[in-house]
C-alpha cells in the first residue's frame, strides 16, 4: 500500500502544483491510507462503505464540511490515478455524493479600519517591515503565499508595480500606489540589517530567513488588536478588502478578477455581491427618513 501512495505523490509532484495544494493532497491521502489500514483493508479493494465510514470518522473528529469535501476530492483524484495505472477497475467514491459547501462571505474592513490597521506599526525596523508588508498586501490583493514568495527582483519602484507568480507559476503584473512605494523605500533602507544570510526574498523574519504564513498571521492578529478592530481577521482579510473597495469605487469585475489572479469569474463575483449589499445599505441610510 505504501508504494502505491508514494507513486501517487511522486506523480503529483510532477504536475507543477503549488506547495500548499501538494501538501494538502499528500496529507489527505496519507490520512486515508492510515484509516484503511486500521480496517485491515487495502486501498485497491475498498468500496463505497469504507468511503462512507471515513467521512463519518472525519465528522466525528470535528473536521469542517469544507475539509471533508476536499478529502473526498483528494481521494477521487487518487483513484483516477490508480485506474489510469491499471491498479484498480473503479473508483469507490463514484456513488458517494459530495456535500455542497456553503461559501461563507468573507469579513471585510472599512477604509477607515484599513487606515487604522496600516498606521499601527511603529518606526522600528520590525515596524517598518510590517507596515511595508501590510501596505503591499492591501495595495495588490495578493495571497499570503504570493506575498511571502516575492523577491527583491519582483519589485519595480520606478514604474510602481510588482511581479507576482501565482498558481502553476502564472505571472501577473500588479500596480502599486504611492503609499506602498513610500513604505517599500523605507523598508529597503533597513532590510540589509535584517538580511544576514543575503537572501533574495523581499520580506524576511527577524532571524533573517523567509517569513512563514504563521508568522504573517501573527503580525495581522497583533496589529488588529493594537488598532482596536473587533472583527474576525485572518491573513486574507486585506485581500478581501482590496477586492471589495475596488468594486465599490467603480472598478469592473473583470479587472478585479485579473488583479486577484482568479481563473474563474465566479470566485470574484462574491466580492461583487458584498459591494452591492454595502451600497444598498448606504443608500438606505442616506435616503430613509428614520434610518
Amino acid at each position: 500500500m505504501n508504494s502505491v501512495v508514494e507513486s501517487y505523490i511522486k506523480d503529483l509532484k510532477r504536475r507543477n502544483l503549488s506547495k500548499n495544494t501538494l501538501d494538502a493532497y499528500s496529507r489527505d491521502i496519507s490520512r486515508f491510507k492510515e484509516f484503511v489500514k486500521t480496517r485491515r483493508e487495502n486501498v485497491e479493494d475498498i468500496g463505497i462503505v469504507t468511503v462512507m465510514a471515513y467521512v463519518q470518522y472525519l465528522q466525528k473528529v470535528g473536521r469542517a464540511n469544507s475539509s471533508i469535501v476536499r478529502n473526498i476530492v483528494s481521494i477521487r483524484n487518487f483513484y483516477k490515478f490508480l485506474i489510469k495505472k491499471g491498479m484498480v477497475l473503479e473508483d469507490p467514491t463514484v456513488g458517494y455524493e459530495i456535500p455542497k459547501v456553503k461559501r461563507n462571505i468573507p469579513e471585510i474592513l472599512s477604509v477607515i479600519e484599513v487606515d487604522r490597521l496600516l498606521q499601527s506599526p511603529d518606526l522600528s525596523e520590525k515596524g517598518i517591515r510590517d507596515r511595508a508588508m501590510l501596505e503591499v498586501m492591501y495595495a495588490t490583493g495578493v495571497k499570503v503565499t504570493e506575498l511571502l514568495n516575492l523577491t527583491i527582483y519582483d519589485v519595480n519602484l520606478k514604474l510602481n508595480y510588482i511581479k507576482c507568480r501565482g498558481t502553476k507559476k502564472r505571472e501577473r503584473i500588479i500596480p502599486i500606489g504611492s503609499y506602498s512605494v513610500n513604505c517599500l523605500e523605507k523598508y529597503f533602507k533597513v532590510r540589509p540589517s535584517i538580511n544576514i544570510y543575503n537572501l533574495d526574498y523581499l520580506f524576511l523574519n527577524l532571524k533573517g530567513t523567509q517569513m512563514t504564513r504563521q508568522g504573517f498571521w501573527k503580525i495581522i492578529k497583533f496589529y488588529a488588536k493594537e488598532s482596536g478592530i473587533n472583527k474576525s481577521i485572518n491573513s486574507y482579510t486585506l485581500r478581501h478588502s482590496f477586492a471589495v473597495h475596488l468594486l465599490q469605487n467603480g472598478a469592473d469585475i473583470k479587472s478585479v478578477q485579473e488583479l486577484l489572479g482568479h481563473t474563474d469569474l465566479a470566485a470574484t463575483q462574491i466580492y461583487s455581491s458584498i459591494s452591492k449589499k454595502s451600497k444598498i445599505a448606504e443608500i438606505y441610510k442616506n435616503a430613509h427618513p428614520r434610518a
